[in-house]
């Protein structure tokens, strides 16, 4: 039987499978050894497991207001505020994945399809590099090399830390850390950042086209700036639309009405010099960096052992209302632009050759512009620099070009040309304010303005100012004499030039106050009319009876720190005082005589919401709620007939006060106002306390120096420096009736032994003098 020849199967076929599998199982252990090689570190050090669990960035610190607004932010290269993914809009995600990675929900760390389409086409068809493995660059690899070896070694470090990230992360918190990490230029570090510096906004907020084009700068946020290349950034924009369309986040219609929409970028630049409260965050700075080094870090090993306040990301609560802030520095902007108008009028060369100083020898002011040179920035660095005296010296006269603070200009900024020595007599010439506003039976401050400009005018009024008070010290003269006297507002005192003799209550010499205008009327005055028009005979009357040591006793007890010496001058207002303190101590007259320490901060929490600080009130009773009524009710008598009436006048055309540039504001209030102006010697200061029931204001405006002022009471007053700005701060907060500030009258307290009805008083006082005389008829 013959034998079947076997069919030869071919060689190279088999041949071809042996190679096959030969390579493909070479490739596959050679990524594997490439992949354990990098997880080695044998591409350069990896960072371990806990680091990849928690990743160390650099934190703002988040400066809050009570309405939950954010004021403001410590840092210092990164102004980063981290948010969470439930934080972030759909369109914004859906923006990202399908810009940037469109299989980003189903890959691990690597997307296969997208690494095999970039290496087969070599990177012309789009990159390979996933969300996972951007973040893994932005966390631990840095920037990209442009030695190819070395970008070969950080691409394969990405894909080991892509898929350990993705083995420790969610898929959410993946993408907001990606987000939340990205520097998107101009300050604006990670996605909340960006939002509200380029759009005005929280992320929350974001509309489809403007989270576009903040993922569109995620590829170059320098190249795509959307303030200095706004055109490229558009198409960039664009681009992105066209990808969520492509991949039917949006219809093909929507991507075309959306192309067609300008960016309508709202820039809010984030810095330490602008924005909202700028006075009152520095004074914030101050109390952190005082509180952190009382308060040291329980550091785990390797860590600080003290906060950081620029690094750690640290959420300070303050009492601060951005409402109220927002109208306190409107309404000071929208006086003292006015005022200063009238000023340089009044300081032209023409009209005071020796501007802005008056009443000032040529020393006197050549001492003044001493001063002021050796205290200037440009001394101090040129001193730090090495550079000799004259060298220094000569350059104050040397002309440069600056941008100086300007009124007139929109930007309140204008560019000339000056001399460093012109240029501090030019900011000598600008008036200066300050304000506080506080809830007196907390003590909560809820606005703080410290001048008319952070940026150029950095000294605060506010709390590291002292001037003399004026007439707004009166009313303590007052408290003690009714405390003491048990007076009513309706007692009267003759005004007639009053004197204390040398040697009673530590005087030197006899002390005979005259009133501001000179003049005498000899007619008996009751206490609220004397206190409502600063009559300073009655004042002088009246600490001669308590003597001052009783007034600066009530001084010390409502929160006052300088030294006040007991003497009878300190009647008039000559201590020094500062906004902060007097709106403390007349906090004390609203919350019926408890003085409640002034408080800007309630709450420090780290980044990870654990309480590190919580305020404790301090406070201290001082006067009786009988006291305290009868001075509110004293107080009261200033805007109803005394210098602070203007704040009850309506707008009238026919008016002449409305003429005026300074008084020109029709304020229409009606509802009860307790308050005080006050006036210095010259004219040098201007204040004027203004009380409600739940909201007690302090404004002072005046010149840097006590040489600037107005010549004439007429617009030197604190009737007409400084309640201007308390009548439309307060026209503004009852504008907004949800700040809830009160209308109603004071708290009377039952029982008043004290009257304070002067009809009253006077049936009163007419009752006894009748049963004295009955009395002398009777024989005994």
């Amino acid at each position: 039987m013959a034998k079947v020849a076997k069919k030869k199967e071919p060689q190279g076929f088999f041949k071809f499978i042996k190679w096959f599998w030969i390579l493909f199982i070479s490739g596959i252990a050679f990524v594997a050894l490439i992949f354990l090689s990098a997880s080695w570190g044998l591409f350069g050090e990896l960072p371990p497991y806990e680091y990849l669990e928690n990743p160390q960035t650099n934190l703002a610190s988040q400066i809050l207001s009570s309405d939950n607004k954010l004021l403001g932010k410590f840092y210092l290269d990164d102004n980063r505020t981290d948010i969470k993914y439930e934080d972030l809009p759909e369109n914004l995600v859906n923006t990202l994945i399908a810009s940037e990675d469109i299989r980003f929900r189903d890959h691990s760390g690597i997307d296969a399809r997208g690494t095999l389409r970039a290496a087969f086409f070599l990177g012309k068809r789009g990159g390979a590099s996933t969300i996972s493995q951007q973040l893994a660059r932005q966390l631990f690899v840095g920037v990209r090399s442009r030695n190819k070896f070395e970008t070969i070694q950080q691409k394969i470090k990405e894909w080991v830390l892509a898929i350990r990230l993705e083995r420790s992360y969610t898929k959410e918190e993946i993408i907001a850390m990606y987000l939340n990490i990205y520097d998107f230029g101009n300050n604006a570090d990670g996605i909340r950042s960006a939002s509200r510096i380029y759009f005005g906004k929280e992320p929350k907020d974001l509309k489809m086209e403007e989270s576009a084009m903040l993922v569109g700068m995620l590829q170059n946020s320098s190249l795509y700036n959307p303030l200095r290349r706004e055109e490229l950034t558009q198409k960039k924009r664009n681009i992105v639309l066209g990808q969520l369309a492509r991949y039917e986040f949006i219809s093909e219609k929507e991507r075309d009405s959306l192309r067609a929409l300008e960016m309508n970028i709202n820039f809010n630049p984030e810095n330490h010099r602008e924005g909202l409260a700028t006075y009152f965050r520095m004074y914030l700075q101050r109390f952190m960096k005082d509180w952190i080094e009382k308060n040291p870090k329980p550091a785990l090993e390797g860590e600080r052992d003290r906060y950081n306040l620029y690094l750690d990301g640290l959420k300070i609560y303050t009492t601060i209302d951005s409402k109220m802030q927002a109208n306190a520095e409107e309404a000071v902007s929208q006086h003292m632009e006015r005022l200063q108008a009238e000023f340089f009028v009044q300081n032209t060369k023409k009209r005071n050759p020796t501007t802005p100083f008056l009443d000032l020898t040529d020393d006197e002011t050549e001492r003044i512009m001493e001063r002021a040179i050796k205290t200037s920035e440009r001394w101090r660095k040129m001193k730090e620099a090495g550079k000799s005296e004259k060298e220094i010296r000569d350059s104050f006269t040397k002309k440069t070009e600056m941008t100086v603070f300007d009124w007139k200009s929109d930007t309140k900024e204008k560019d000339t040309v000056l001399t460093p020595l012109d240029s501090i007599r030019y900011y000598k010439t600008f008036l200066r304010a300050a304000m506080m506003s506080m809830e007196p039976q907390t003590g909560h401050v809820k606005a703080w303005v410290g001048g008319i400009n952070y940026k150029h005018f950095q000294y605060d009024n506010v709390i590291q100012g002292s001037r003399q008070a004026g007439s707004t010290f009166k009313p303590f003269v007052y408290a003690a004499a009714i405390d003491q006297l048990r007076l009513s507002p309706c007692e009267t005192l003759p005004d007639t030039q009053y004197c204390i003799e040398a040697g009673k209550h530590g005087n030197m010499e006899p002390w005979c106050p005259r009133n501001s205008d000179f003049k005498y009327s000899g007619k008996d005055m009751t206490l609220k009319y004397a206190l409502a028009n600063s009559v300073n005979t009655v004042t002088a009357q009246l600490i001669d009876k308590v003597g001052p040591k009783s007034v600066v006793s009530i001084v010390k007890n409502l929160g006052f720190t300088n030294e006040i010496l007991p003497v009878p001058a300190i009647a008039l207002g000559t201590e020094l005082v500062n906004v902060y303190e007097m709106v403390g101590a007349y906090g004390a007259f609203v919350n019926q005589g408890v003085y409640v320490k002034p408080v800007m901060v309630t709450r420090i929490e780290d980044k990870n919401g654990t309480v590190l600080y919580e305020y404790v009130p301090e406070t201290k009773d001082v006067l009786s709620k009988e006291v305290s009524y009868a001075m509110v009710d004293l107080m009261k008598g200033v805007t109803q007939g005394g210098s602070g009436t203007r704040l009850r006048h309506s707008y009238n055309k026919n008016n002449s006060v409305y003429k005026e540039i300074i008084t020109g504001y029709p304020y229409e209030l009606t509802n009860p106002i307790a308050g005080k102006t006050g006036t210095t010697q010259n004219n040098s200061d201007g204040w004027f306390m203004g009380m409600v029931p739940n909201l007690v204001t302090g404004v002072w405006v005046g010149g840097e120096e006590r040489s600037i002022h107005f010549k004439n009471i007429k617009y030197g007053q604190g009737a007409a420096m400084a309640l201007p700005i308390w009548g439309l701060y307060m026209k503004k907060n009852y504008a907004n009736e949800e700040l809830g500030i009160s209308k109603r009258d004071f708290e009377k307290p039952d029982n008043m032994s004290i009257i304070t009805d002067c009809e009253k008083f006077v049936e009163n006082q007419k009752q006894d003098i009748e049963l004295e005389d009955d009395l002398e008829d009777l024989d005994f």
